[in-house]
């Protein structure tokens, strides 16, 4: 028994690894058949395989659960017709050649055309007739406005899929199997409206292929002597077989297209669900029921069978109706236990509870921005905030929190603004079917439009439109669409608040994958050295002077190298960033690797020590105007490298990086201060220029 169990795993694994092997070889005979002289014995065993296949994908189909299952469908339908269109011409062949054609069709002839040829024409006939004008044509039919209606609802379907990927309720996973099983359920509805032409067109070629056996048989037959009755009797059993074993099973596989194309997506196959329905009406079978009996008491009809149906229908009327009052009574019980009044005040609830809710990140747009969140090209707001959420994550290890995007009728039309646990933190105006012309310096001329400023960057600014575009590009203009200039804004402003949205729940999960990594750092220092909070202080440190945080385990492991010796939060800050100095070096490198830096002049720095009590105390005090001109005097430098193309950074004494970079943060927020110990890594540091002030 094992030995025949191993052997049927075998002889499976064997077929599928040489499933494709298979299937051309069956292709080439197929179109061999057309062309070449087969033996009685083969066609036979073809045409019982053929019958097999059609009575094999009818039961198959009754059985799937959806249309999609049987995506291979269209091309069985392609292989099937070709193959019984093969068996008909080696079945004329034979017919013409040698007045016979095999025992199968033999059979089929003897059984239907007996000792009246008139009727067994006719049945056949009969069977071309709903093989060609009902089923096919039907079936034909359905595919088609199948195809229209999937084909329609597709634009509906992929912005749900947006918006739920936007929303938080699916994951991007998620979301790339709803897209290929939206595009998989269109290319099976247009296949098979295309497929079920060559079902047509079999019909069609059958019927001729008929006409063609009977006239040349006994045509054939009379020339070669034999009499004129003789002959006809035996083409015409022949023409009747050779048809019905050719119908019989198309008239399977059309029936199982019109099955397949017919059905709804569900849990249960065809049975279960035809006989749950239609037993779920009782009082119809009661009605059925009656219907039957009244027509079996008539004068002249047969009562046995009319009475037996009616019989049979009252046998399941009392059994649906005994199970509709359990249910109705059961719902009845649940509804009386529940009350009207719970369910108020439930609702209430749940609408008061929705109220409390705050959306961490929010976008509020004016009525005449509603059509931007999406559109048909796929380049809405919605599918941008997806983008951006990835990007986020990528550059700076934080997964942002659903940007939850409504409309305002309060905010002017064009207007539009950005908020964070329910707080504006920003806003704009962007004008639909409008570019935005940017002057980021260096433009050959001025341009028509409406002067504004860039909400992102505050550059001088014009809205133009598009028959303006590339006139624009030409004077040098940076030129932008409204969805772009939103995004552009709604990205700059997350990025300066990055470490406010960074809550103790989202430590928590990053601090969890970390643990599949480095589970050894993580059960060293939580709980017994940090809590989650202190950890969350650090990394909106980071975040808040735009270091990434994508490589947890290494800032846990810093944290755990220095919490036993200090508790300072900003000081364990300071030494994760002298951990993290390959990255702040990547960020700020061209391809040669060099780093382009502007340092202040030894005197600033022991000044600044001095005053931050980490230097000689005998140094000269600083005063508010003395740290103003400082600024101003950085800013002069950074904007000199700026206009030379460089992306530069301020770089100090690690004494007072912290102190420093509060203070540029205050006037130039994109400028990046770094320590000397952070820049070890750079392969070459070119000081730009140094900072002096005057006494």
């Amino acid at each position: 028994m094992h030995d025949s169990s191993t052997k049927t795993d075998r002889l499976g694994a064997a077929l599928k690894r040489y499933s494709d092997l298979f299937l051309g070889l069956g292709v080439i005979g197929l179109l061999v058949t057309l062309v070449t002289p087969m033996p009685a014995w083969a066609l036979d065993l073809l045409l019982a395989t053929n019958m097999t296949a059609g009575v094999l994908l009818l039961m198959v189909t009754m059985n799937a659960r959806s249309s999609t299952e049987l995506s291979t469908f269209p091309t069985i339908l392609l292989f099937s017709t070709l193959f019984r269109l093969g068996l008909n011409v080696a079945s004329t062949r034979l017919i013409l050649t040698g007045g016979e054609a095999g025992r199968v069709i033999s059979a089929f002839g003897e059984y239907v055309g007996g000792d009246n040829l008139a009727v067994g024409l006719v049945v056949f006939m009969i069977l071309i007739i709903i093989q060609f004008v009902v089923i096919t044509k039907g079936s034909g039919r359905i595919s088609e406005v199948a195809a229209r209606f999937v084909l329609d609802a597709m634009p509906g379907k992929q912005m749900a899929i947006d918006a739920d990927l936007n929303a938080g309720l699916i994951d991007s996973e998620q979301a790339k199997l709803r897209r290929q099983q939206i595009a998989g359920e269109a290319e099976f509805y247009g296949a098979m409206d295309g497929a079920s032409k060559f079902v047509r067109g079999d019909a069609i070629a059958g019927l001729i292929i008929t006409a063609l056996n009977l006239v040349g048989g006994i045509t054939i037959g009379t020339l070669a002597g034999m009499d004129m009755g003789e002959a006809v009797d035996r083409y015409s059993k022949l023409t009747i077989g050779d048809g019905l074993v050719s119908q019989i099973p198309a008239l399977f596989i059309s029936t199982a297209a019109g099955v397949l194309v017919t059905k709804d997506t569900g849990e249960s196959s065809l049975g279960p669900k035809l006989l749950g329905q239609l037993s779920g009406r009782p009082k119809a079978t009661l009605i059925a029921a009656g219907t039957m009996f009244l027509i079996g008491i008539l004068p002249g009809m047969p009562k046995l069978p009319f009475f037996v149906l009616s019989t049979i229908l009252a046998i399941l009327w009392n059994q649906t109706r005994v199970t509709e009052e359990e249910t109705a009574a059961a719902h009845a019980e649940q509804m009386a236990e529940a009350g009207t009044q719970a369910d108020a005040a439930q609702a209430q609830d749940e609408e008061v509870n929705e109220l409390l809710q705050v959306d961490r990140v929010g976008l509020e747009i004016g009525y005449r921005l509603i059509p931007l969140v999406e559109d048909k090209a796929g380049s809405g707001i919605l599918e941008h905030v997806a983008q951006l959420r990835r990007r986020f994550a990528l550059r700076h290890g934080v997964v942002l929190p659903p940007v939850r995007i409504k409309d305002n009728i309060k905010l002017p039309p064009r207007a539009y603004r950005i908020t964070i646990g329910g707080q504006e933190v920003a806003s704009g105006e962007v004008h639909p079917g409008r570019f935005l012309a940017m002057d980021a310096g260096g433009v050959a001329g001025k341009i028509r439009g409406d002067e504004t400023t860039d909400p992102a960057f505050g550059l001088p600014a014009w809205w133009i439109d598009e028959a303006r575009r590339d006139e624009a590009e030409v004077l040098g203009y940076t030129v932008i669409d409204p969805t772009s200039v939103l995004i552009t804004h709604l990205s700059e402003t997350l990025r300066s608040v990055l470490g406010e949205l960074l809550t103790r729940d989202d430590v928590k999960a990053l601090v969890e994958n970390a643990k599949q990594i480095s589970p050894a750092v993580v059960e060293e220092l939580i709980p017994e050295r940090m809590t989650y909070g202190e950890i969350q202080r650090v990394l909106r440190n980071l975040l808040a002077e735009d270091v990434p945080i994508r490589n947890m385990p290494v800032i846990l492991e810093a944290l755990a190298d220095h919490v036993g010796t200090t508790k300072d939060i900003e000081t364990l800050s300071e030494l994760v960033r002298q951990r993290l100095a390959r990255v702040l070096c990547e960020q700020h490198t061209k391809d040669n690797g060099t780093l382009h830096a502007i340092a202040l002049d030894p005197e600033i720095e022991m000044r600044l020590a001095a005053a931050v009590g980490t230097g000689d105390s005998d140094a000269p005090p600083v005063n508010p105007a003395w740290l103003q001109g400082l600024m101003e005097r950085i800013g002069e430098s950074i904007a000199q490298a700026t206009q030379a193309g460089l992306d530069v950074v301020l770089l100090v004494r690690s004494n007072v990086r912290r102190f420093v970079g509060e203070l540029v943060k205050a006037s130039l927020p994109k400028v990046s201060v770094l320590s000397y110990n952070e820049v070890i890594p750079a392969r070459a540091v070119e000081t730009v220029a140094v900072v002096k002030m005057e006494d």
